[in-house]
């Protein structure tokens, strides 16, 4: 007899889509990190890199594109963590899956956009 075995099917539904909500919420919290530069950036009437730019990423897309592109990320983010299964605040693994998400974004995008600003530099000690 294994482990699972006195699982009913509904409980093993359960966890099975439970492990799919907790990607949801990685992704989720990627999408609202992803938010805050373009939104930000557009507020503060800054052009930055989007995905419309060319060369994509690198280029310069107006202030009002990173507000709307940014406002589109928020959106999704806001589906993929509050539409997707049952977040809960108070449960450390979906805040974790959520923390993980934003924190690989940051980390990527510090280090991408850090080439064109300078951010990749060790100062001189």
């Amino acid at each position: 007899m294994h482990a699972g075995d006195d699982l009913s099917a509904y409980e093993k539904e359960f966890y099975k889509m439970n492990w799919l909500w907790l990607v949801s919420y990685f992704f989720g919290g990627a999408f609202a990190a992803n938010a805050v530069p373009h939104v930000v950036s557009g507020v503060v009437g800054r052009a930055f890199q989007s995905p419309f730019a060319k060369p994509s990423g690198e280029g310069l897309s107006s202030s009002t594109l990173n507000v709307l592109w940014g406002f589109f990320n928020a959106s999704v983010a806001y589906l993929l963590i509050e539409h997707v299964g049952n977040f809960q605040l108070r449960s450390w693994v979906h805040v974790l899956s959520l923390g993980l998400g934003g924190l690989l974004i940051s980390v990527f995008s510090a280090r991408h956009f850090g080439q064109f600003y300078g951010g990749n530099a060790s100062p001189g000690v």
